[in-house]
C-alpha cells in the first residue's frame, strides 16, 4: 500500500467505520492485543466530565511541566489542527509520528490471519495517542475522556488518578436521559484502590456509591479537599498539601477555581511519584493557556472578541456568568453555531439576557444543522434579532460590521464554529497565528 499523508489517513478513518460514534472497548482491546501493548508504567490521570475537562487537563500538564516532568496530553476535539489532540511537552505531535502510528494500527486491524477490526475516527485517534506516548518515554500522561467514561476509548487505560469534573445533560442519546445515568457512565473510569477526584459539589450520589462499591478512595470538593478565595488570591487545602496565597487561575471565570483545585487534588495523589514544589504549582496556575475557553481578544479602538466552545446549557450558563461579571458600555453580539444533537434551546435560554443580537451559522457533517433550523430551535428563548447566515466568515464579517469600539462579539458553540472563527480573525490580523511547535524527542535519559 502506498504511503498515505496525514490528510489521507484522516479521510480514510472518516469512512472506514459505518458509525461516527460506536461506544465500546472490545475493538480497541483486540487491536492493542495484536500490537502487544501494555498498560503504562508511568502515572496516568484520566479526566471525565460534561464540562471543564480541557481546563483540568491543561492545569495538570502545566503544573507537571513546571516541575520538570515530561508530559503527554490527549484531548478532543481539535479547533484548527488535528495535531492539537496529542501533545508532548506542550508541543503538537509531528505529522510523521501520527502517520507511523496509523500504519501500525491499520496493520493490526487488517492482519490477514485474523478477523478485520473496524475502528471509528476517534478510536484511531486514541490508539495513536497511546502508541505515541509509549514511544516517547514520558514521565506522566494526562488523558481526556471523549464521551461518557465507561465505554469511551480512553478508558482502556488504567489511571493512577481518575477525575470527574462535572455532570450535566449532554449526549443523552448515548449516555442516558438523566444526570444519574450520565454520572454512572462517567464513574466507569474509576478503578479499585485508585483515587477518584470529584471536581464539583452537588453531583449525583451514584458517583460516590460506585466509588465505594469498587473500593476507589473518594476525594470530594468541600470534604477531602477544598479551597477558599481571598480577593485575587486563593488557598488550597488537601490531605497532603496546604497551598496558601495562590494566584488566580489564568483561565477566566469563577468555575476555573474549581477546575484548578481539582487538578491540584489529582496531582497531590501523585506526590510520592512526582513531587511538585508549591512554587511550580503557583507559577503555572497564573500562566496556563487554553484557546477557546472564554478567550478574550482585545485591541484599542476595536470591538472585543470572545471565543468560547460552550455548546451545552451548563457551559452556556458559565459563559453567561462570565459575561455578566464583565459589564461593558456597548452591546454584546453573538456569532453562534450549534450541532443538531445539542440542546440549543437550553443554551439560548442561559444567554437570553446577555446578548443584544445574534448571527447564526450552519454547521456541517452528519450532526450538522442549518442556520434556519437553529433559529427555529432557539426562537422562543430569544427576544432580540436573530440573523441567519450561511458561513462563519459571513457571520463574523456581519457582526464585525455592526459592532462599535465599545461592543463585544462572542463567538461560541461548536468547536466547528470557534475554530473557523479563529482562522477568520487570524486572516484579518486580529489574532496572532498559532506557533505550532512540533515535538522533538530529547535524548533518552532513562537508558
Amino acid at each position: 500500500m502506498p504511503m498515505r499523508s496525514l490528510e489521507q489517513w484522516l479521510a480514510h478513518q472518516e469512512r472506514v467505520h459505518p458509525n461516527s460514534i460506536d461506544l465500546g472497548l472490545t475493538r480497541l482491546v483486540r487491536v492493542l492485543d495484536r500490537l502487544n501493548w501494555r498498560q503504562p508504567t508511568v502515572p496516568v490521570i484520566t479526566v471525565a466530565g460534561t464540562n471543564g475537562k480541557g481546563s483540568v487537563v491543561a492545569y495538570c500538564a502545566a503544573m507537571l511541566a513546571a516541575g520538570g516532568y515530561r508530559v503527554g496530553t490527549f484531548t478532543s476535539p481539535h479547533l484548527r489542527d488535528y495535531r492539537e489532540r496529542i501533545r508532548l511537552n506542550d508541543a503538537e505531535v509531528a505529522s510523521e509520528a501520527l502517520v507511523r502510528a496509523f500504519e501500525r494500527i491499520e496493520e493490526a486491524c487488517t492482519d490477514a490471519s485474523r478477523d478485520r477490526v473496524s475502528l471509528t475516527f476517534f478510536e484511531y485517534n486514541a490508539l495513536a495517542a497511546l502508541l505515541i506516548f509509549e514511544a516517547a518515554q514520558l514521565d506522566a500522561w494526562v488523558l481526556e475522556i471523549g464521551m461518557g467514561g465507561r465505554l469511551d476509548a480512553v478508558n482502556v487505560v488504567d489511571p493512577s488518578v481518575a477525575v470527574v469534573v462535572s455532570i450535566g445533560l449532554d449526549h443523552q442519546e448515548f449516555l442516558g436521559p438523566t444526570l444519574e445515568c450520565i454520572a454512572r457512565e462517567k464513574a466507569g473510569i474509576f478503578r479499585a484502590r485508585t483515587p477518584a477526584v470529584l471536581g464539583s459539589q452537588g453531583m449525583p450520589s451514584v458517583l460516590e456509591r460506585i466509588a465505594n462499591e469498587i473500593g476507589a478512595p473518594l476525594k470530594r470538593l468541600g470534604l477531602e479537599y477544598d479551597f477558599t478565595r481571598h480577593a485575587d488570591r486563593w488557598h488550597y487545602r488537601g490531605p497532603r498539601w496546604d497551598l496558601a496565597d495562590l494566584p488566580a487561575p489564568a483561565l477566566l471565570g469563577d468555575t476555573q477555581f474549581c477546575n484548578a483545585a481539582a487538578a491540584i487534588a489529582a496531582l497531590e495523589e501523585l506526590a510520592q511519584r512526582l513531587p511538585l514544589p508549591a512554587a511550580a504549582v503557583a507559577r503555572r496556575l497564573s500562566s496556563v493557556h487554553l484557546v477557546g475557553r472564554f478567550q478574550v481578544i482585545a485591541a484599542a479602538g476595536r470591538p472585543t472578541w470572545i471565543l468560547d466552545v460552550a455548546h451545552n446549557p451548563d457551559a452556556a450558563g458559565v459563559l453567561a456568568s462570565n459575561l455578566r461579571a464583565r459589564p461593558i458600555a456597548g452591546r454584546t453580539l453573538a456569532v453562534c453555531g450549534i450541532l443538531a444533537d445539542k440542546d440549543a434551546a437550553g443554551v439560548a435560554y442561559q444567554l437570553r439576557d446577555c446578548i443584544d443580537e445574534w448571527w447564526l451559522i450552519s454547521t456541517e457533517g452528519a450532526r450538522g444543522s442549518t442556520s434556519a433550523a437553529l433559529a427555529a430551535r432557539i426562537a422562543r428563548q430569544i427576544k432580540v434579532r436573530l440573523n441567519e447566515t450561511h458561513s462563519i466568515a459571513a457571520a463574523c464579517a456581519a457582526a464585525s460590521a455592526a459592532a462599535g469600539p465599545e461592543d463585544r462579539i462572542v463567538v461560541f458553540g461548536s468547536f466547528h464554529t470557534v475554530g473557523p472563527a479563529m482562522d477568520w480573525l487570524e486572516a484579518r490580523g486580529l489574532l496572532p497565528p498559532p506557533p505550532h511547535p512540533e515535538y522533538t524527542a530529547p535524548p533518552n535519559d532513562h537508558e
